[in-house]
């Protein structure tokens, strides 16, 4: 494993302070020690591109390829928290992206089931986990609305892009008291990031937490 410098490591605990401070700042979602713990693990250098590394540890998204971005820290910060995955949960990632994400879900679940429908950026990011010693973390392919329907239910779903609705497949994929963190395009300047609990009867309620921005998801799901 290539190791990192003292400079990557001290960017990361500066990182950890940033996402701290935003969450001060917005207010109403305090991310746990928990979460930040881990972030302060998981190298967020090793997951973007070599011309990015330099602002790898800063406080916003970056572009990766294929006109993909990694998440702004806080966001993954805040995403995770909402989701509340623990040791004993096997969840459903949409969008592998990066990579980056999973790592930080596979901290914390049991396992974490990866789906990707740009083939170059999911053999990518499987071979970091791999390097980077993650044996949770399992991965495909394909159309990520349709989710993983094989390894269903989920205790947790977390979508990396946004939707035009939330996709009725991962929702019939969601254990009942479960959560889906999703970001919902409302209109085409307009995306919320939503917090979707699925009751026991099958129905569903929404949370809306704040406006985000996101890379639109693809494929054919509904």
């Amino acid at each position: 494993m290539i190791r990192e410098t003292d400079e990557q490591y001290f960017a990361r605990l500066l990182m950890i302070k940033k996402i701290h401070a935003m969450a001060d700042e917005v207010g109403s979602y305090p991310i746990s020690k928990v979460v930040l713990d881990v972030m302060a693990r998981v190298p967020r250098h090793r997951f973007v591109p070599a011309e990015q590394m330099y602002s790898a540890y800063e406080n916003y998204p970056l572009p990766i390829e294929h006109g993909q971005t990694i998440s702004q820290p806080y966001i993954v910060a805040l995403m995770t928290q909402l989701l509340a995955p623990d040791k004993q949960h096997k969840i459903l990632e949409v969008g592998t992206g990066s990579g980056y994400q999973s790592a930080i879900l596979a901290e914390m679940a049991a396992s974490v089931y990866s789906v990707e429908i740009i083939a170059s950026l999911a053999d990518r990011a499987a071979k970091l986990l791999t390097e980077l010693g993650y044996r949770n973390i399992y991965q495909k392919q394909g159309d990520g609305n349709e989710g993983w329907r094989e390894h269903a239910p989920f205790d947790g779903i977390i979508v990396t892009a946004a939707a035009e609705h939330v996709p009725h497949m991962l929702l019939d994929q969601l254990k009942a008291g479960a959560r889906m963190v999703i970001p919902v395009a409302r209109t085409s300047h307009l995306q919320e990031l939503r917090l979707i609990t699925k009751n026991s009867d099958g129905t569903s309620r929404s949370a809306v937490i704040l406006p985000v921005s996101f890379v639109p998801l693809t494929g054919g799901g509904k």
